[in-house]
């Protein structure tokens, strides 16, 4: 085989993964509450883009529904509220720290 065909060959980057939909998502949402653009460098590289989010993350306003607990705590919290035969307290669907409390004094 001659030298100049191995030129033609793709790059060697396999330890750059490519951004998910949800970073890129969650990124334009952080941007365009602060109104900045996501840099294209960080828009190939996951860990790039991971790295930026975190760093703006803070600075977003924070969000209407920001305390309220995520879909997976819910269902985890209804999951053990079946099995224990009790009833989650309404509060805790309103606030994240409420519903972290009564899931680890119900498990």
């Amino acid at each position: 085989m001659q030298n100049h065909a191995m030129l033609d060959l793709p790059s060697n980057d396999y330890h750059i993964l490519p951004v998910t939909e949800k970073q890129l998502s969650y990124a334009r949402q952080i941007a365009q509450g602060l109104k900045i653009a996501v840099p294209d460098e960080v828009q190939v590289d996951r860990r790039k883009m991971s790295d930026w989010i975190d760093a703006h993350k803070a600075r977003r306003k924070p969000g209407r529904f920001d305390q309220y607990p995520s879909s997976k705590q819910v269902a985890f919290a209804e999951r053990i509220a079946r099995i224990k035969r009790r009833e989650v307290p309404p509060q805790c669907f309103r606030d994240r720290k409420a519903m972290s409390n009564w899931i680890d004094a119900n498990l």
